[in-house]
């Protein structure tokens, strides 16, 4: 991962301002772009074939939402820049996929970056950057590819649900945005989930060899989620107390909404965060009580044999004169005292509960 972030950051070292390199990995995916263009009585839904024709959207009475899948094709990233006026260094801030959640206000349209998470089907977390560029009256996402979380945003736009085909774009983007919050919900459930089964399992005495493993990564996933979502607030935050044209004060309201969401989010964060640590140290502790009932079992032990080995040392030595050594009976003594002596200690070590 270090390597990765190293390699990524020397792409742009020395690079002319507003160049656009793609940092991503998913560099094998198609260019795709849907738009939804709809007022409150209808709606269009296509897929252009040509990126040039997205310009006809551009200054429409409708409202337009233009969804552009692929950002490893820098070319057509560009094109679409020029079409919209967008500045170079927005242009290379949507195609660098290593950028910090962020909001930039122009005078006639609003940049804002952000970060999708999802699980894959290994359960492994997935961030995807998503960039969303809004118009007066249209909004455009950029993803890298095909697969997010907007299908209930699309649902309501076919169906006419809700508010959102009666409102501008700024409305819509408040929905975009909604739906990335709300999916971190889902992430959330799905840490805490793990984290109390590692705890079960922890509490149980089931110190498996790898869980410290599996602690370690659950900590780094919570580090990534919780680098992704907190600059979030700041951008939610700048949207609901700024006084940008294209933020109407009507959409302020649902705005604010999603800053309680993201609130609740990093309460959250933040509490996982504190119990995967106390997770490590409750390993550490059922590691060392493992190690600790071993040495007392050998301790114990070793008290019961000592004074055994004691008895049999002094019978073993080889002086002639040696009193019991011409007794009879003198083995078998030796035994049964031996035998007291073990019973004894046994009896002792019960008493005081170290058995």
């Amino acid at each position: 991962m270090t390597k990765k972030r190293t390699q990524d950051y020397k792409k742009h070292i020395g690079q002319i301002p507003g160049t656009l390199i793609y940092t991503g990995k998913k560099s094998d995916k198609d260019f795709q772009v849907e738009c939804f263009d709809y007022t409150k009585k209808d709606i269009e839904e296509s897929i252009l074939l040509n990126i040039e024709d997205a310009i006809n959207y551009k200054d429409t009475d409708s409202v337009t939402w233009i969804n552009v899948d692929g950002l490893k094709h820098t070319n057509q990233i560009e094109n679409i820049g020029k079409q919209y006026n967008l500045h170079p260094l927005v242009l290379e801030d949507i195609v660098n996929t290593t950028q910090r959640p962020k909001i930039d206000e122009y005078d006639d349209y609003i940049f804002v970056v952000l970060k999708m998470l999802y699980y894959d089907k290994n359960e492994t977390i997935v961030i995807e950057q998503v960039s969303f560029v809004l118009g007066k009256n249209y909004v455009i996402t950029f993803q890298e590819s095909e697969g997010d979380v907007f299908d209930t945003i699309r649902e309501r736009l076919r169906l006419c649900n809700g508010r959102i085909r009666g409102l501008k774009s700024d409305y819509l983007m408040y929905a975009l945005i909604d739906a990335v919050v709300d999916n971190y919900f889902s992430i959330i459930e799905t840490l805490g989930n793990k984290i109390e089964d590692l705890e079960t399992e922890l509490f149980a005495g089931n110190a498996r060899d790898n869980i410290n493993t599996e602690v370690q990564q659950l900590k780094r996933e919570i580090l990534k989620v919780r680098r992704a979502i907190f600059p979030l607030r700041e951008i939610i935050s700048r949207i609901e107390k700024g006084e940008h044209p294209l933020i109407y004060k009507r959409t302020i309201t649902y705005y604010r909404d999603i800053y309680d969401h993201l609130i609740q989010v990093s309460e959250n964060i933040d509490i996982y965060r504190e119990m995967i640590w106390s997770l490590m140290d409750m390993y550490m502790t059922t590691i060392s009580n493992k190690m600790n009932e071993v040495m007392k079992v050998l301790t114990i032990m070793s008290s019961i044999f000592i004074p055994l080995t004691f008895l049999a040392g002094i019978y073993g030595m080889n002086f002639e004169y040696i009193p019991e050594l011409k007794t009879h009976n003198g083995y078998f003594i030796l035994l049964g005292v031996m035998l007291i002596i073990f019973i004894s200690l046994l009896f002792y070590f019960k008493r005081k509960k170290w058995l």
